[in-house]
């Protein structure tokens, strides 16, 4: 059943109860990894395997996007501000527990590539932080693959 979560600012990013970051260097350049993730919103599909759908809505000022295993979210973008950031928060979702999510990339250069950061940052019921602790090492591996994949596809297609 889907849930209508805490609308929430990007400032949450910093305050929120719990806050799951990683970063990774790839080769692409800030504008590069910028453009895949704000501009190809569709493309996620293709280099984040948790993703089976993600499409812009409402002009490119929100996102639908659909995970492996039915788990939906509607999302508002808070921020794009290209090369440097890219956040968006979940209106609305199925995961059971969430009480309010932002997600945001941040990218810095770093030598000729770019230093990719993510932050998790959310607040939920007992349960959800606790398994989203749990899960922490699960995330980070998946965050690390997507990075991964879509360095290699920026660089097949920039070749």
């Amino acid at each position: 059943m889907a849930r209508r979560l805490r609308p929430v600012g990007l400032d949450f990013v910093e305050t929120a109860p719990l806050r799951l970051v990683f970063a990774r260097e790839v080769a692409a350049s800030p504008e590069a990894v910028f453009h895949a993730l704000a501009e190809d919103v569709s493309g996620w599909s293709e280099w984040f395997s948790a993703v089976t759908l993600a499409r812009p809505t409402q002009d490119g000022a929100g996102r639908e996007v659909r995970l492996r295993g039915g788990t939906r979210f509607e999302e508002t973008v808070l921020a794009a501000r290209a090369p440097e950031v890219y956040a968006y928060r979940v209106d609305v979702t199925n995961a059971p527990g969430a009480r309010a999510l932002v997600e945001e990339w941040r990218l810095t250069p770093a030598g000729k590539g770019t230093r990719v950061q993510w932050t998790f940052a959310t607040d939920g019921a007992v349960p959800f932080r606790l398994a989203l602790k749990l899960g922490r090492a699960g995330l980070g591996r998946a965050f690390r693959d997507a990075v991964m994949a879509l360095d290699r596809r920026l660089a097949s297609t920039h070749a």
